[in-house]
């Protein structure tokens, strides 16, 4: 059951020249840049930023494959250290390289496909990154798995300590994730020949706010009732016509997590009770942050967890792992309990310029305060 190294099943050329690109600089894009490069997506440019990404994604996916490879928070090398059972670690070492190996079928796609010359060139360079992008769908899942895998088999008084290397690995990949799923699929949607108004790419140029929190706690409701049968009402103030530049997408995920958690601390609580009170999303225009607070009566976390809320082996609801034994072969991914959506939600809002900070008085609620940059006047580059 032992994970291969990627030497075992790889080229020795190609990992060789995995190295040598990991080690080139990557190139910082503003959102600026990608919203006034975009807006006019000629053939000339789409070739320009096709001729851009076919040097640049290498870099990119060869750090995270490197890294995935040599498992740089330790595990390879100190199991018995962490306490895991032999079972378990081989299980966990199985997902994880499972992920780097999509990583390197994804640079040698890359590093094997010709110069870019012409449009003929780009539209199959195109299409060959979507179909990378696919590949990719499922990471967060694996890996999430993968260290639940190494949760289930450690020590319990091991896991409640804070394991820095792996939650500043964690935090280095998805967030470069982001980075190179927001490269791919802003270019791929520049092709699309009818985009939606004021769209620009991913990026809608006059995003409400209050549009997309509605959306995100309508499906975080649809999840509740299908667990629990039932879902706590979420209130939504805010000035309907205000419109900023961002990323709906990653807005919607940002809110739909802190909806859903809402929605299960206020659910759990008055489970027994006739009265249950709602969540409450205030939208805020500032003359430099747009804020968005999520706030409810679900009872909130102990102070003294509060410093683990944004790690990655912590969670309030039952390890998946416990409840779902096929977990890793069935078709559903269970989300509940693996203990990324808070760390990830973060970074999603640190990606351009905001945070995420959760504030909680125990014995009555949380409050989860979003804030972004107004991203017209936004010169931060993109970090991965």
């Amino acid at each position: 059951m032992a994970a291969k190294k990627a030497s075992e099943s790889f080229s020795k050329t190609l990992i060789e020249e995995v190295h040598k690109w990991r080690c080139m600089k990557q190139t910082g894009v503003s959102l600026r840049y990608m919203m006034e490069f975009g807006s006019k997506p000629t053939q000339r440019n789409l070739l320009i930023s096709g001729q851009f990404l076919h040097k640049e994604l290498p870099i990119r996916i060869a750090r995270r494959a490197i890294e995935l490879e040599s498992l740089p928070y330790g595990l390879s090398e100190k199991p018995a250290v962490l306490k895991v059972p032999s079972f378990f670690y081989a299980l966990m070492g199985l997902l994880l390289f499972s992920v780097r190996d999509w990583y390197l079928d994804s640079f040698r796609d890359l590093r094997s496909f010709p110069e870019i010359k012409d449009t003929n060139d780009e539209r199959e360079f195109t299409q060959m990154i979507k179909a990378i992008k696919v590949r990719h769908n499922n990471v967060v899942p694996m890996m999430a798995l993968g260290v639940q895998q190494l949760k289930k088999g450690m020590d319990p008084k091991i896991v409640s300590e804070d394991l820095d290397e792996i939650h500043q690995f964690l935090d280095r990949f998805y967030m470069s994730r982001i980075g190179i799923r927001m490269l791919i699929g802003q270019h791929v949607e520049l092709h699309n020949p009818n985009p939606p108004l004021h769209c620009v790419g991913y990026i809608h140029t006059k995003m409400s706010p209050v549009e997309v929190a509605q959306n995100a706690s309508e499906d975080a409701r649809c999840i509740c009732l299908r667990e629990y049968g039932s879902a706590p009402e979420v209130n939504i103030y805010g000035d309907p016509k205000f419109t900023f530049p961002y990323v709906p997408t990653h807005l919607h995920l940002m809110v739909f997590e802190l909806v859903k958690n809402s929605l299960r601390a206020v659910q759990e609580r008055f489970m027994d009770s006739d009265i249950v009170p709602p969540i409450r999303i205030i939208v805020a225009d500032g003359i430099e942050d747009v804020t968005i607070k999520v706030s409810d009566e679900g009872g909130g976390i102990p102070r003294s967890g509060l410093p683990k809320i944004f790690t990655y082996l912590y969670s309030t609801a039952r390890n998946p792992l416990d409840e779902h034994s096929d977990l890793g072969t069935a078709d559903t991914v269970t989300m509940a309990g693996y203990g990324y959506g808070l760390p990830i939600s973060r970074l999603y809002a640190r990606y351009f310029g905001g945070d995420l900070q959760i504030i909680s008085m125990e014995g009555y609620g949380e409050c989860s305060l979003l804030w972004f940059d107004h991203l017209n006047s936004c010169k931060i580059k993109v970090k991965l």
